[in-house]
């Protein structure tokens, strides 16, 4: 595995705001074009969107290391392997697709759909008929915190705080269909329960929408 930070060579102003207009989709295609290799493999990588001094920057964890020969980005890269113990504490940063998973046909045990967890506790609310339904930053905290928990239950962690905010609904017009999907970003201290499992969820990632720029955990030790 490789981690890979990737900043835009400003000297070709057009170029640069493309990049900055371009949409989680569009980003996608781009870095995927930094593992020329074998274009016919799947997506094999996590990305992070960010900025560093309004100037756009991608973090990104690869099976591959990425291709630095491009005249746009430059890639700065290098052998990814978490080493980690038991009870250690880590600071983390998460932007992630947090989803409600449920069921839609009885008869079909197999399908399900995928609902915003923060929407679903709104509606929760109003089931519950609750004397007033929580300002949108509180429901995206604790919709948010739950749905954290729950996922280091699996991936080998315990979440000890977070801060859940920055809540967005996004739409993506692909060639092939629209797609909507929601985002949270995490920040908060974690602490590792099972190495092995944790140090696998940080080279494949947290939750759905990989795609598009969710899922990539990125850790430090305190």
């Amino acid at each position: 595995m490789y981690f890979s930070r990737i900043s835009v060579n400003p000297t070709d102003p057009a170029k640069v705001m493309e990049v900055l207009k371009a949409n989680d989709y569009a980003l996608h295609q781009m870095l995927w074009k930094l593992f020329p290799d074998d274009p016919e493999t799947s997506r094999d990588f996590l990305f992070r969107h960010d900025e560093d001094q309004r100037w756009p920057v991608f973090y990104l964890v690869s099976q591959r290391e990425p291709d630095g020969s491009d005249e746009l980005l430059r890639v700065a890269s290098k052998p990814y392997r978490p080493q980690l113990r038991s009870g250690e504490t880590l600071t983390f940063s998460l932007r992630a697709n947090p989803v409600h998973t449920r069921k839609t046909d009885d008869a079909n045990q197999k399908k399900r759909k995928r609902d915003d967890v923060v929407m679903h506790l709104k509606w929760q609310y109003r089931q519950s008929n609750a004397d007033a339904v929580p300002a949108l930053a509180e429901l995206a905290q604790e919709a948010g915190e739950q749905w954290l928990v729950r996922q280091g239950e699996r991936n080998g962690f315990r979440l000890l705080s977070v801060r859940a905010d920055n809540y967005r609904q996004a739409r993506l017009d692909t060639r092939r269909r629209n797609i909507r999907f929601s985002t949270l970003d995490f920040t908060g201290l974690l602490q590792v329960t099972e190495p092995d499992v944790f140090a696998e969820t940080l080279c494949k990632g947290i939750g759905p929408a990989k795609a598009f720029g969710c899922g990539l955990m990125l850790v430090r030790r305190i």
